[in-house]
């Protein structure tokens, strides 16, 4: 699809998708969503460590597109939006979101649902929904509240206007707020990271992290990859490249 690309690096340890609708600020049609969803619930391949989630133009991402709303099925059961958020959540390897510029509405909550936000300090996040007479899907709401805590989201829910990048980033809701000229650099330095990292580990962990909380749901999914973690030869690749002071060279098993 035009309006999204997915993209690999060279090594293929990193998957590229990007939003490319800059005309009309990277609004989300219903086509997008699916394309989006799509590949967030596909299975890595092998080589994978890390998806990094940009746009092009001045906006990355103003929202659902409203031309569509209605149609209806922006509203009806579980909407793109939760699905594509849900799927975000639960992929098995890190996503990084690369903010350039403004993200709202469903912007923000995409972004908040990714393992890393790094964002252009002048950015703004929020969620204008109340301001339209709408709401968040309760799904969603439940998890910005657990990712920015109470006071600041009841700021981006209940007043509905914008909130600085570099404030969130003092706050530790994002990862960095950095310069527009820092942007890239900053992303690439923390996919280069994770990308260096056992590919076994960060499935554990990005599992775990998204299980729901340990009264509230069984989690034999995690602690199975717990488990293969403990009895990998990369674990032991791992321990004995840290005692000889070289990197690790991870095989994925």
């Amino acid at each position: 699809m035009a309006e999204i690309r997915i993209e690999r690096r060279g090594d293929g340890s990193v998957r590229l998708i990007t939003l490319d609708r800059p005309d009309k600020r990277n609004a989300l049609s219903l086509e997008m969503f699916d394309v989006l969803t799509n590949a967030f619930l596909a299975e890595p391949p092998p080589a994978e460590r890390a998806t990094v989630l940009r746009a092009e133009g001045p906006v990355f991402c103003a929202g659902v597109d409203l031309g569509q709303r209605g149609e209806g099925a922006v509203d009806e059961g579980a909407s793109p939006l939760e699905q594509l958020c849900a799927a975000i959540w639960s992929y098995p390897l890190p996503v990084v979101a690369a903010l350039q510029g403004h993200a709202v509405g469903a912007g923000a909550m995409i972004a908040f649902h990714c393992d890393f936000v790094i964002a252009s300090a002048e950015a703004r996040i929020g969620n204008s929904a109340v301001q339209l007479g709408l709401s968040p899907p309760w799904a969603i709401s439940r998890r910005i509240l657990a990712a920015v805590g109470p006071a600041l989201a009841r700021e981006l829910l209940l007043l509905g206007d914008l909130v600085r990048a570099d404030r969130l980033a003092a706050a530790h809701v994002i990862a960095a707020a950095v310069s527009p000229e820092q942007l890239e650099s900053e992303v690439a330095r923390v996919v280069d990271r994770i990308a260096r990292n056992a590919p076994l580990s960060l499935r554990a962990i990005k599992a775990t992290l998204a299980a729901e909380p340990w009264e509230q749901a069984p989690h034999g999914q995690a602690t199975e990859a717990i488990r293969r973690v403990q009895l990998s030869n990369d674990s032991r690749e791992g321990v004995l490249a840290r005692r000889e002071k070289r990197e690790p060279r991870y095989a994925g098993g």
